[in-house]
C-alpha cells in the first residue's frame, strides 16, 4: 500500500512502485483530465504538477510522488490558474481541447515563477507540451492576457 497526496487529499493505494502516475490517476482514481497522449513524456498531455513542478505524469512512477504533492487539473487552483481559464476562453485557446489540460498545467507554472513572462520563456516552458491542432499562437496570446 502507497499512501499520496493527490489534489490536497491523502489517498492509499495499492499498485507497483514503478507504476506510472497516469495509470494511477486515470484508472484508479478516475481523474480524467489529465490525459494519456504518447506515453514517452513528449506530448505533454499527461503534465501534472509534483510539488509545484510540472512533470510528465506518464513517465513518473508512483514511488516518486511519496512524500509530494501531485496537483492535477482537477485540483489546480490559485490565482495564475484562473487568470489562465479566463484568457484561454477569451482568446478562444482552445480547438479540439484534447491536449488543454496539460497547457494549462504547464501555463500555470511559468506564471507561479515568472509573473510576465517574455515570448521566449513562455516558448521555452511551452515547448514540451505539442498541440496537434497548433493553436500556438493563441496559447501564447491567452498566456500574455493572463499575465497582464
Amino acid at each position: 500500500m502507497t499512501t499520496l497526496n493527490i489534489n490536497g487529499q491523502s489517498v492509499t493505494v495499492k499498485a507497483e512502485p514503478d507504476t506510472p502516475l497516469l495509470w494511477l490517476l486515470r484508472g484508479e482514481l478516475q481523474l480524467t483530465g489529465t490525459k494519456f497522449g504518447c506515453g514517452m513524456a513528449l506530448c505533454g498531455a499527461c503534465t501534472v504538477h509534483l510539488d509545484g513542478e510540472p512533470v510528465r505524469s506518464c513517465q513518473t512512477p508512483i514511488s516518486a510522488a511519496v512524500g509530494k504533492s501531485v496537483t492535477t487539473i482537477e485540483g489546480i487552483a490559485g490565482p495564475q490558474i484562473e487568470a489562465l481559464r479566463k484568457a484561454w476562453i477569451a482568446v478562444d485557446v482552445v480547438q479540439c481541447g484534447y491536449c488543454q489540460s496539460g497547457q494549462l498545467m504547464a501555463a500555470a507554472a511559468l506564471l507561479k515563477k515568472t509573473a510576465r513572462p517574455s515570448d521566449e520563456q513562455i516558448d521555452q516552458a511551452m515547448s514540451g507540451n505539442l498541440c496537434r491542432c497548433g493553436t500556438y499562437p493563441r496559447i501564447r496570446a491567452a498566456i500574455k492576457q493572463a499575465a497582464g
